[in-house]
């Protein structure tokens, strides 16, 4: 269960936006409290988000063992659900990367190009709203019957995978703020050119991995 619950979320972790917004905010004026803004942000929202899937699976019954085929069925729905927003994305023209000297309309846009805590803030509820394999993630605990320490335990690791995209970079920034600058710089310059395919390939995968996951399952093989 842990392994497999892992997986999705290191899946889910793939967000070249939530990165590109994180070196945003750490060449801001205010970097140290800005960006932890921005982590405490995606941390309330995934845990949030992590306590309410799990209630919702569990009180539908999932967890029971007469429902074997409705959990499969599910996460096949979630699979569906991220190829199609892969295409969705492949097709949108708006690139992955907001540009804070040209924003535009939209909110996230709007968020990063006026930085400060409020704004950070806002940008880590946005974007770490729960993903399709963030919820297969917390789908694969709560159909289990593991004990509540093993549950809980299961839980955080999701959270901390998940946000890894920004509690790592905060973390290397505050060890060494030069060297990390650098290296989100050269990151940054890749995600403008390639950004959009890297979140279509991950969303895309994403689909895949769960679709195929949910056959086994309806099918009976796992």
């Amino acid at each position: 269960m842990i392994a497999q619950a892992a997986g999705f979320a290191l899946l889910a972790a793939i967000s070249p936006t939530a990165l590109f917004v994180m070196a945003v905010f750490l060449g801001s004026a205010n970097p140290r409290l800005t960006a932890f803004a921005y982590v405490t942000g995606a941390f309330i929202m995934t845990i949030l988000m992590a306590i309410v899937v799990l209630y919702v699976l569990r009180a539908t019954g999932l967890n029971l063992q007469r429902h074997h085929d409705a959990r499969y069925d599910f996460r096949l729905a979630l699979g569906i659900l991220a190829l199609a927003g892969a295409a969705y994305l492949a097709r949108r023209k708006r690139p992955v990367a907001p540009d804070p000297a040209k924003p535009d309309k939209g909110l996230m846009s709007r968020l990063v190009a006026f930085p400060s805590p409020r704004t950070a803030f806002g940008a880590g509820v946005l974007l770490f709203a729960p993903s399709a394999t963030f919820i297969a993630a917390v789908q694969v605990v709560a159909t289990s019957n593991a004990g509540v320490s093993v549950t809980a335990l299961t839980l955080v690791l999701i959270i901390l995978l998940t946000c890894m995209v920004v509690w790592l970079p905060l973390i290397t920034y505050l060890a060494a703020p030069g060297r990390t600058t650098r290296q989100l710089k050269t990151i940054n310059d890749g995600l403008r050119t390639y950004g959009k395919k890297i979140a279509v390939c991950a969303l895309a995968l994403c689909g895949v991995v769960l679709i195929v996951n949910g056959a086994l399952g309806v099918a009976g093989v796992i």
